[in-house]
């Protein structure tokens, strides 16, 4: 039985890990070989095919006859690949914005409403995200839709009018945890719009007039009722005192003064005006007068 160890594969880290040289086998070193002598017999022209730079936001993942390059991904900076046998294929780390389309989505309460959404994502994991996965990029923009149809199926209308922010957490926690595996961080999950029929916005909107209406009626009765007590108070404190009625008509006629009408009524208490008349009890041709 050979004690040969098999090859493992580390998905946390993105490496590989060989028990042994021998599992490579000999046509590994031979094609090695082979192609570092090639690299030198044709140097230096074989520099330019040899030698690959990637940017401050890249890597490069190498494969040697096919098998992932131990060291994990490679850059920034200038590298090395072997002609031949060696393939590299790129991997951008900055944050991708991506709009995920209008999804029809039954809510809990069973209305239909059409929502879309944005996503916000980076690779941290160059390896994990070439070794892992087809294309990261693509699988977590379905995902994406499908986790939008799947969250919001659990909320009511109200629920997604209203808790856009929790709903937004709920959608980037469930990708994150999903995409782990892939190398991909999700950074943030936008709500853009909630779009309702048009017959349940006509509805929405007549009850929320509705709803304007009895609180505005509401208001205009409370105002009603505080001003009928103001009123009681202040016909209370002028009945206290009678210099505060004659006090009234003074200011009254302030304010009727300061506009321009050509007639003036003064108006006198009546106590006023019964001394004017004479007191002739006896007379037989007395006339009662009474005053206005």
């Amino acid at each position: 039985m050979s004690n040969t160890k098999p090859e493992q594969f580390d998905i946390s880290q993105g490496t590989h890990h060989q028990g042994s040289d021998e599992g490579r086998g000999i046509c590994y070193y031979v094609l090695t070989a082979f192609s570092f002598f090639i690299f030198l017999c044709t140097l230096p022209f074989s520099l330019c095919f040899c030698l690959k730079i990637v940017q401050e936001y890249e890597r490069a993942v190498i494969f040697r006859v096919g098998r992932l390059l131990a060291g994990g991904a490679k850059g920034p900076g200038i590298f090395f690949i072997l002609p031949c046998i060696d393939t590299y294929r790129k991997v951008d780390l900055r944050v991708v914005s991506f709009d995920v389309p209008p999804q029809e989505i039954l809510t809990k309460d069973s209305v239909t409403v059409a929502v879309d959404a944005v996503v916000y994502f980076r690779i941290y994991n160059a390896t994990m995200s070439i070794t892992n996965v087809e294309d990261a990029n693509r699988s977590t923009r379905l995902l994406a839709q499908t986790t939008l149809r799947n969250t919001l199926g659990t909320k009511n209308l109200s629920e997604i009018l209203t808790e856009r922010d929790n709903i937004s957490h709920l959608m980037q926690s469930s990708l994150d945890e999903a995409t782990d595996p892939w190398g991909v961080k999700v950074e943030r999950v936008e709500v853009k719009d909630v779009r309702l029929p048009q017959q349940l916005q006509r509805a929405m909107a007549a009850e929320a007039e509705a709803t304007r209406e009895a609180r505005a009626k509401v208001i205009a009765a409370e105002g009603e009722m505080n001003a009928s007590r103001s009123l009681k108070e202040a016909a209370d404190i002028i009945a206290e005192n009678a210099q505060a009625l004659q006090l009234r008509y003074l200011q009254t006629l302030t304010t009727i003064s300061a506009e321009k009408n050509s007639t003036i009524i003064f108006p006198l208490p009546i106590d006023f005006l019964s001394r004017l008349i004479p007191d002739d009890k006896g007379g037989k041709g007395s006339k009662e007068m009474t005053p206005f």
